[in-house]
């Protein structure tokens, strides 16, 4: 039992929420941080234990309960932690069979994926925010690390496998920035909120055109800000171990730092997009048509060099975009080799 090998304070800091157990149960631990939670309980006096009504073995069968079901609210079990999704070929609209063995991805990998307006890719993204068993209307199968899925993927609204960022983003909450985030790291139980506040602030302004702060009314953030916000929200707060994003490429922030500060989470990412340089910023493909995966395409070498290139152009892009924000005139031969205003 874990009530065996830590002590009052290695349990405190790995699991911050049982210093909420420990009040509730009127239990002082103060100077006995170095003891177990059984060293500690042994430490009462008959007198106090028949005083207090005391009953030890509960009260460390309770507490080993409470730590599993915070762990299991808050997916912080280790062991079940997401390290690869797999996708099992199903069916495209005409019942023909998808030509692939599976699809594994891991954690820290983007996924692109590509197809016309209406093919299939919002579909191929329910399949996997559901776990699909062969039940859907394309007939695929999900994989979790490898093995069938616990129901609680499916089933759960704790555990919530897929955390979706659409380019539609509109806050209705009457709240300030800070306030939107303290409530979600508060209902995460996260011990340092203001800690994780400021992150969350300063990574969000990384990704944005414009900055804003945390005093900032939500209701008031373009679309950019919003969509930056909840990138970050989601990268350094959110359990779901997958994200969604559609279609960044109009959304008005940084595409590249919005992707490496969510694979830097340990995130899978799988976008649906358009636009090239974020189809080529991915680590493979999946090409949809007519319902069905009828393609995983490798990011070439030649492809990266290519990315180099839009990346040039889409530098220009921006800069003369900062520069009409800023009522600058723009001057094209100031742009030429991808040079911008400081």
């Amino acid at each position: 039992m874990v009530m065996n090998k830590l002590t009052i304070e290695q349990l405190e800091e790995k699991y911050p929420f049982v210093i909420g157990y420990f009040e509730e149960n009127k239990l002082d631990t103060t100077g006995h941080k170095n003891k177990t939670f059984k060293e500690y309980l042994d430490s009462f006096s008959q007198e106090y234990i028949e005083d207090w009504a005391i009953n030890r073995e509960k009260l460390i069968d309770d507490l080993e309960k409470y730590i599993e079901q915070m762990k299991q609210f808050l997916s912080l079990d280790e062991e079940e932690r997401i390290k690869s999704l797999t996708i099992l070929p199903g069916y495209d609209k005409d019942g023909k069979e998808e030509k692939f063995q599976e699809i594994t991805i891991q954690t820290s990998e983007i996924i692109s994926i590509v197809g016309p307006t209406g093919s299939g890719k919002s579909r191929l993204l329910a399949d996997i925010e559901w776990t699909a068993q062969g039940d859907t209307p394309t007939g695929r199968g999900i994989l979790i690390n490898g093995e069938l899925p616990d129901k609680k993927w499916r089933f759960s609204s704790n555990n919530r496998l897929v955390a979706q960022l659409s380019q539609n983003m509109n806050f209705v909450m009457d709240l300030q920035v800070r306030e939107f985030l303290e409530l979600h790291a508060q209902s995460r139980l996260v011990e340092d909120v203001e800690g994780v506040t400021d992150r969350i602030i300063q990574a969000a302004n990384k990704l944005a055109g414009e900055e804003f702060d945390l005093d900032t009314p939500i209701t008031s953030l373009s679309g950019g800000q919003s969509r930056a916000l909840m990138i970050a929200d989601t990268a350094i707060l959110s359990s779901s171990p997958i994200v969604l994003i559609d279609e960044i490429e109009n959304a008005g922030i940084d595409r590249k730092k919005a992707l490496d500060l969510l694979i830097s989470e340990d995130k899978i990412v799988l976008m649906a997009t358009h636009d090239p340089i974020l189809a080529l910023m991915a680590d493979k493909r999946i090409v949809i048509k007519n319902g069905g995966i009828a393609n995983i395409v490798e990011t070439s070498q030649e492809e990266k060099e290519i990315l180099v290139e839009l990346e040039s152009m889409d530098s220009i892009i921006q800069g003369m975009r900062n520069d009409l924000r800023d009522g600058r005139s723009l001057q094209f031969q100031f742009y030429r080799g991808g040079n911008q205003n400081a």
